[in-house]
């Protein structure tokens, strides 16, 4: 898959009625899966409903694969699929009926619409029950349901709106395990819009984290994941310890020492663990404990939630 962003923002702002609720957004997003995270009223659902174009931008744009929602609106939706939070089904449809319509809203002609409508609903596990109404269906086959319809039209783009929730466990995994599916398949990109943070860990590659209808930050994952394997936190015993500390400052590492033989430390390019191990070994110091210190998206998300000063906040630009 391309690294052609994915959404590009520029200056977005969206006011409804004389509210403004979307802020001046700024961002270039090109993850395979991009998760949307931010408190109640943050901003999210008006974020993801404007890209679907039923809200209009007040000021600014938005490109997603390089086409501005604005002017190019009908062929911007004709590459989205969306499954909205609440659902939306049509009464006394079976599930095979129900995706099929969404098929053919899409563009899809009849019996190519009832055709990818089995498809769908075979991948996502109901092809045993597609010809019940889904009124009948549990709370977790319906979201299996809502995934289906989004699918049915081979969408570029598919935007989850909470996707687990309200799930049981086995639910939310069969949930979480579908995503990873369409994701690793590289030919569609997700936005992920949730409330669960575990959730957006666990299947994104960047999050954009909103806070009163501005940017509170912006987060590659996947750099941070790499980034959180230079942090080390060592835990010493014996032999020549300041000697030890002296060597390894010598080799460029940011050190500091937090109790005592507790060590902090950033490892520069070129430095890796068996240099460490190597020069206690050299002055009889044993490292009885070395752990990665890993800043978890939880982490990011409280900081951001706690910081007062707006970001303009960008991604890549």
């Amino acid at each position: 898959m391309s690294n052609d962003p994915v959404i590009e923002l520029q200056g977005l702002e969206v006011h409804l009625g004389k509210r403004p609720i979307l802020k001046g957004l700024s961002a270039s997003l090109s993850g395979r899966c991009i998760g949307l995270l931010g408190p109640n009223g943050a901003g999210k659902t008006t974020l993801l409903h404007t890209l679907l174009g039923f809200h209009p931008a007040s000021a600014g744009t938005a490109r997603i694969f390089g086409r501005d929602i604005r002017t190019e609106a009908r062929a911007v939706r004709a590459e989205m699929g969306y499954m909205p939070e609440s659902d939306a089904f049509l009464g006394g449809m079976t599930a095979v009926r129900f995706v099929r319509l969404m098929g053919e809203i899409s563009g899809l002609p009849s019996e190519r619409a009832l055709e990818r409508a089995h498809e769908a609903l075979f991948y996502v596990g109901l092809g045993e029950a597609r010809y019940r109404k889904v009124e009948t269906y549990s709370l977790g086959m319906k979201q299996l349901a809502k995934l289906a319809q989004a699918l049915v039209h081979g969408p570029r783009l598919l935007f989850l709106d909470e996707p687990t929730n309200g799930l049981d466990p086995d639910a939310r995994e069969r949930m979480l395990r579908l995503i990873h599916d369409i994701r690793d398949t590289g030919e569609v990109n997700i936005i992920l819009s949730s409330h669960l943070l575990r959730d957006v860990e666990e299947c994104c590659d960047e999050v954009l984290i909103l806070k009163d209808g501005r940017i509170a930050t912006y987060c590659n994952l996947e750099e941070e994941r790499r980034a959180n394997r230079k942090f080390l936190e060592l835990e010493t015993r014996g032999g020549d310890e300041p000697s030890f500390v002296a060597a390894v400052e010598a080799l460029g590492v940011e050190m500091a020492t937090s109790g005592k033989q507790k060590i902090k430390l950033v490892l520069p390019e070129g430095v890796g663990v068996r240099d460490l191990y190597r020069l206690a070994a050299e002055r009889q110091v044993q490292i009885r404990r070395l752990d990665y210190k890993k800043d978890s998206l939880q982490d990011i998300f409280l900081q951001a939630m706690e910081t007062e000063t707006e970001v303009a906040g960008h991604g890549r630009l």
